[in-house]
């Protein structure tokens, strides 16, 4: 990871073993988080879901929890790093499709709010997709 351009401290860490493990948990302790406790509150993951309109609500919710809980092992253990990046890209483009439609709310802080988490999951897909590319090299280069 060393490059002529990159000050020695910057290079120190990335070339630190366990900073490619910290980077996937820190992309991924949200939904880990977000799994546990609707694994926890199974009634409150339901009505979550209900409030989203999403039918039957206790489907959506047992997918939920499976998406949260199973992406992040796939990622965080190495294996199948792709199919759990795709798993947690696609759920988290769904869910600001369906919780963040800023472009149907008036003017407001409703909106503001709405329209910096719709782009944060954007962001956030951008990671997954980085972590999926950076695995997929290292496997090849392994």
């Amino acid at each position: 990871m060393r490059s002529e351009h990159s000050p020695r401290f910057v290079a120190t860490i990335l070339d630190w073993r366990p900073t490619w493990f910290v980077a996937r948990l820190l992309l991924v302790g949200a939904y880990m988080l977000g799994g546990g406790v609707k694994l926890a509150d199974w009634s409150g993951a339901v009505a979550e879901q209900a409030h989203f309109g999403m039918n039957p609500p206790a489907l959506w919710a047992a997918l939920t929890i499976g998406i949260e809980l199973v992406g992040p092992l796939l990622i965080l253990t190495g294996r199948l790093v792709w199919l759990g990046a795709g798993m947690l890209g696609i759920f988290t483009l769904l869910a600001a499709f369906t919780a963040n439609a800023f472009w149907t709310m008036p003017a407001g802080q409703d909106r503001f709010m709405a329209t910096n988490a719709f782009f944060e999951h954007l962001g956030l897909i951008g990671g997954f997709i980085l972590i999926a590319l950076v695995a997929g090299r290292a496997r090849r280069d392994a």
